[in-house]
């Protein structure tokens, strides 16, 4: 007997670059997501954040997962640069992780060159 659509979370096994964004999404590995995504060494995940949300602790908690595996996080956060929360900031240097917030296109211009480099690099980025 058929199980019918299983839902599951979104993810995209491995590491690819960003090929497009915009339209309030992205485009990688020859698929496309809409909504804002978590690119961490183990792959590329659904991130439940949009554009002015507050950045908390709370939403990272895959990167701190992974914070073995992440040197620098890079954080798009949008059209415009926002500052990354003290508390959040102060988070991920405990883990050992370097953060810098900066507009989502220049986040994945700088994701996908670090990646090419094959730098520990992971970036959560807001869909704009």
């Amino acid at each position: 007997m058929a199980k019918g659509i299983e839902m599951r979370e979104a993810h995209c096994p491995g590491r690819a670059p960003v090929d497009a964004y915009g339209n309030g999404g992205f485009r990688f590995a020859d698929m496309s997501h809409r909504g804002s995504v978590l690119m961490l060494p183990s792959g590329i995940y659904a991130w439940g954040v949009a554009e002015g949300d507050l950045l908390a602790v709370a939403k990272f908690q895959r990167v701190f997962d992974e914070a073995p595996g992440i040197e620098v996080l890079l954080v798009g956060t949008g059209l415009e640069i926002r500052p990354l929360p003290v508390e959040l900031k102060a988070a991920l240097r405990a883990a050992g992780i370097s953060s810098d917030p900066m507009s989502t296109g220049a986040a994945v211009r700088t994701y996908n060159v670090m990646l090419a480099e094959s730098r520990a690099v992971a970036a959560a980025l807001i869909a704009v």
